[in-house]
């Protein structure tokens, strides 16, 4: 049986907003290609965004009995066009997505084109998938069977649930297969790091941000791997960068700090990049230092907030003190920061005016920003709702929100300045820290050859 992994192309990428960017790894369809190789099936991955008129081709000469789609809530509307477009050249093949939005919102994938929605980690249903449609050769729907974690669409055209799927034992998951697109891995970046490969050490998070639907995807659970396996693996990457994709990888401290003496042992050379809490990395600096020994060399900071107030809507629990104190700290230590804000809809002039003195006084060297956006899932979709400006106003998912638009880059609630002033005054924020940029940019050049 022969699989089809896709990676959807779109006008811009989550990490890092209109400055440098990233083309990272698809992850989750590495783990997916090591699910369907344990099951036998011959597996091709296709990375759109580096491809993005290669779909057509593909199909016609791999011919895919089965094509699997992952991504995001800005991804969505895409990700319809190739199912479509793979029941429009091979009908009898069938489709299957995934990823954050389908975990959360499959009622958008409802769809004509797709046979089967995979709600949360997707290894085991995509392997029931796999044995449904092996099953089926020659049918192009399902039978309404019951796979567990799956929406499945039956002839009648209506989507059934198969129920949530027992929780997931992250040492029993295939190690990533990555080695499908060995010609492409040489051009996945994040800034300089490049090229870089994606690890994750844990599963889930067990805080609380009203922004953040990572937790919810994982209902507020923390998985943890073997640290013995996941040195394995890491020692295994060939690439020179690796970003920890864990949502909070230094929350369990004695546990990190295990794991950064295990790759120590083992001479494993690697530099890292990773997600940290302020107030993880002012418990735990003794900790962090032993990872900068092991090869940390940046941490992305979800700051998000610079007043009392924003860090209280946010319920980040931080004062704006420890964040200064965090970054002091890290300075100290050597570590860049990658530090993430997020411009609330409510801004007026003086409030991006308090952000900029605020990221100049504390000299942060890489400052990050996003539009703050009610994400599916969280408690902000639900209350903001109503206040939602970008709809979907033709087609069969006419009255939904417009997906497009959910990247962190664009407006998508009613704000306090008009739209164009909003967007005006977001835009320049970058401008005012090109400096910032234009370090990384030099340094990117010199060290990836990017131009």
């Amino acid at each position: 049986m022969r699989v089809l992994l896709v990676y959807p192309n779109s006008d811009s990428e989550i990490i890092g907003y209109g400055d440098l960017g990233a083309i990272a790894e698809p992850l989750a369809l590495a783990y997916l290609a090591a699910a369907a190789g344990e099951v036998g099936c011959e597996t091709k991955l296709l990375d759109l965004r580096f491809e993005p008129l290669a779909l057509k081709e593909e199909l016609e000469t791999f011919k895919p009995n089965l094509v699997a789609v992952t991504g995001y809530s800005m991804h969505v509307h895409r990700m319809l066009e190739i199912c479509a477009e793979v029941k429009c050249l091979l009908p009898t093949s069938s489709t299957v997505v995934g990823g954050h939005h389908a975990t959360l919102m499959p009622i958008d994938f409802h769809d004509e084109n797709i046979d089967f929605i995979v709600e949360g980690e997707g290894c085991a249903p995509f392997k029931a998938v796999i044995a449904s449609v092996k099953n089926q050769r020659d049918e192009i729907v399902t039978d309404g069977g019951q796979l567990q974690g799956v929406w499945s669409r039956t002839r009648s055209g209506q989507f059934g649930f198969g129920g949530k799927q027992p929780e997931i034992e992250l040492d029993t998951l295939p190690c990533p297969n990555r080695m499908l697109n060995t010609h492409q891995r040489a051009r996945y970046f994040i800034d300089w790091m490049k090229p870089i490969a994606l690890v994750r050490t844990t599963v889930g998070c067990p805080y609380r941000c009203t922004f953040c639907s990572l937790w919810k995807i994982m209902d507020g659970k923390y998985y943890r791997r073997d640290l013995e396996q996941t040195a394995k693996e890491i020692a295994a990457v060939e690439e020179p960068f690796i970003f920890l994709v864990d949502d909070e990888p230094f929350v369990n401290p004695r546990r990190m700090r295990a794991l950064a003496e295990l790759l120590i042992a083992k001479n494993v050379e690697k530099e890292y990049f990773a997600y940290c809490r302020v107030d993880t990395l002012l418990r735990n600096r003794e900790m962090l230092e032993l990872w900068v020994k092991a090869g940390l060399r940046r941490v992305f900071l979800g700051i998000e907030g610079v007043t009392a107030k924003e860090m209280k809507t946010y319920e980040k629990r931080l004062s704006i003190r420890q964040v200064e104190q965090a970054l002091a700290a890290a300075r100290e230590m050597g570590l860049k920061v990658f530090a993430s804000f997020i411009v609330n809809p409510s801004y007026e002039e003086k409030d991006f005016e308090t952000l900029k003195r605020f990221i100049d006084r504390n000299e942060v060297d890489y400052p990050s920003f996003t539009i703050w956006t009610p994400l599916p899932g969280t408690d902000d979709f639900e209350s903001s709702y109503e206040s939602i400006t970008k709809w979907q106003t033709e087609g069969p998912h006419k009255g939904r929100p417009d997906w497009r638009y959910w990247d962190l880059q664009h407006l998508v609630v009613t704000s306090k300045l008009t739209e164009k002033k909003f967007m005006e005054e977001y835009r320049g924020l970058r401008s005012v820290f090109s400096g910032s940029y234009s370090l990384y940019q030099q340094r990117s050049r010199l060290v990836t050859g990017i131009v």
